[in-house]
């Protein structure tokens, strides 16, 4: 039951982050955000792409039967902005990416809580 909750809690997290981080690259940038896209060289059309892949995998993850692939779908999107941040030489952005990359392979672990329910 415990592993239930804490895989419950893990996917709400994702989903908030996922959405949210998704949707920030439908808006005006800040001009601190912008500058950071610009280091990491994204162009808006990258921008709005992975605003996109952020927001479906988020998704995914929510449905059982679309779990595991949302989850792998959002570690390859954090791999794939580790490597820009690696490529521009933003250590600490990478660095600061590690558990967020942690969060979608403990919910593969873990397992989607209403697996069974269905």
């Amino acid at each position: 039951m415990t592993i239930k909750m804490v895989s419950s809690l893990l996917i709400l997290v994702t989903v908030y982050f996922g959405v949210s981080h998704g949707s920030r690259t439908f808006s005006t940038p800040s001009p601190a955000y912008a500058e950071m896209i610009i280091l990491l060289g994204i162009n808006d059309t990258i921008r709005t792409m992975i605003g996109v892949w952020s927001i479906l995998s988020a998704v995914l993850i929510l449905f059982p039967q679309t779990f595991f692939i949302g989850n792998i779908l959002r570690a390859v999107l954090l791999i794939l902005m580790m490597a820009f941040a690696l490529k521009a030489g933003n250590y600490k952005f990478a660095l600061i990416e590690i558990p967020f990359l942690l969060m979608p392979l403990v919910l593969i672990y873990l397992g989607h809580p209403l697996k069974n329910a269905f």
